[in-house]
């Protein structure tokens, strides 16, 4: 029995603090902590109010310490934004606490996100004789251990991986991001990056697509090659793989307002200065666009996230596709939460659980597939996020 810590009170942080207070005989106390309180207080009251609330600005490495010192958890599950991890780790090793996130850092000021900033803390919490385990979310995370997990019992050697990521959800809005506006849009437009012959070859965003046929007739959707983080640490832990790419589904729809928003500014990072006050273009869009935590009670349909790999097997080349299905209105009815949300929010559950439960608790900074896949994907099933293992006759994504 822990006490634990959650910064962050968005769509994610909300599925953590539902899915946390579900396991009382691992989670024994939980606080909840963000700069808006009332927004903690919000989810608490939705759990009957049997976790504690706290404000604290995450930026503020000092205050965060002193808190941490104060309460005195086990583990902070990190579900604010990426610009915070480094001063959350920071506050971590102040205070002698284990550390999970479920992205990795990114500077506020440059659109580029990898591991370099966190992989250069191992030998402080390894010298401090704490965990910390990076990108517990989703994609990354889960597809993450999807991989190790196939490559663990389907494979001999690891060759090729695919990650792809369908939503097949509808909000009714005319334009709506799952996750925080800004961080999504940032992503999304940044060149992307596959791996291939050792190395990561540059390309204009979004300008590789495919169609993509999701199982148990979830539908048929275009895809799009982008750069996501669980790439970087993948290929650096299996260095077998000549080819790694990862995909997402954007519908017609989502693209042209996209491209829109790109083409009059709105999508910049850069500060302008507007009637005397200095402002951020995406953040300003990201005001303005509906708040991702309020999307799931309109939200219908179903998410599809999962890794398709080949390999060999027995001197004979194999394809397997590892995946998980969600419903949104599923989500809903169980945490008062949408797909996404919650398809993030309950890989921090376990994430936390198999430190907690000393599965993956070694000083040290860590990515998922580090770990011994077993027991996560075994609380996958257990906790809402059942998975599904198929050989492919093809696949060829060229």
């Amino acid at each position: 029995m822990s006490k634990i810590m959650i910064i962050g009170a968005g769509g994610v942080g909300n599925v953590v603090a539902h899915k946390c207070s579900q396991l009382p005989h691992i989670f024994s106390e939980i606080i909840l902590a963000s700069r808006n309180e009332d927004k903690c207080k919000a989810i608490a009251s939705n759990l009957n109010n049997t976790i504690k609330t706290a404000q604290v600005d995450a930026d503020d490495v000092a205050q965060l310490t002193e808190l941490l010192k104060q309460e005195k958890p086990e583990l902070v599950i990190n579900v604010a934004l990426p610009y915070q991890d480094l001063s959350i780790m920071d506050a971590c090793l102040n205070a002698g606490v284990h550390y999970l996130d479920t992205a990795n850092y990114e500077p506020l000021d440059t659109a580029k996100f990898e591991y370099s900033w966190q992989w250069a803390y191992q030998e402080k919490f390894k010298q401090a004789g704490l965990t910390a385990l990076l990108g517990s979310g989703f994609d990354p995370g889960a597809t993450n251990v999807f991989t190790a997990y196939l490559a663990k019992h389907y494979f001999d050697e690891i060759q090729q991986l695919d990650i792809i990521d369908v939503n097949g959800g509808d909000h009714g809005y005319p334009f709506a991001t799952n996750f925080s506006p800004e961080i999504n849009i940032r992503e999304i437009t940044a060149d992307c990056r596959h791996w291939e012959n050792k190395e990561f070859v540059t390309s204009p965003a979004l300008s590789k697509q495919m169609r993509f046929e999701c199982p148990e007739d979830i539908g048929i959707f275009n895809v799009y090659r982008l750069y996501h983080e669980e790439l970087e640490s993948l290929s650096k832990h299996f260095p077998s793989l000549k080819k790694a790419s990862f995909w997402m589904s954007f519908s017609d729809n989502y693209l042209k307002h996209l491209q829109v928003f790109q083409n009059i500014g709105l999508t910049s990072i850069d500060a302008v200065e507007y009637q005397g006050q200095s402002i951020v273009p995406v953040q300003f869009l990201a005001h303005l666009l509906p708040d991702p935590s309020t999307l799931a009670p309109r939200t219908t349909g179903k998410t599809c996230i999962g890794c398709i790999v080949k390999g060999l097997s027995n001197g004979h080349e194999k394809t397997f596709y590892l995946y998980n299905i969600k419903d949104h209105q599923d989500c809903y009815q169980e945490v008062k939460s949408q797909g996404v949300s919650y398809t993030t929010g309950v890989p921090a559950m376990i994430g936390a659980k198999m430190i907690l439960q000393n599965h993956w608790k070694h000083p040290g900074v860590w990515n998922m597939e580090q770990f011994d896949p077993d027991p996560f994907m075994h609380d996958m099933n257990e906790y809402g996020l059942p998975w599904t293992v198929v050989e492919l006759d093809h696949f060829n994504p060229e």
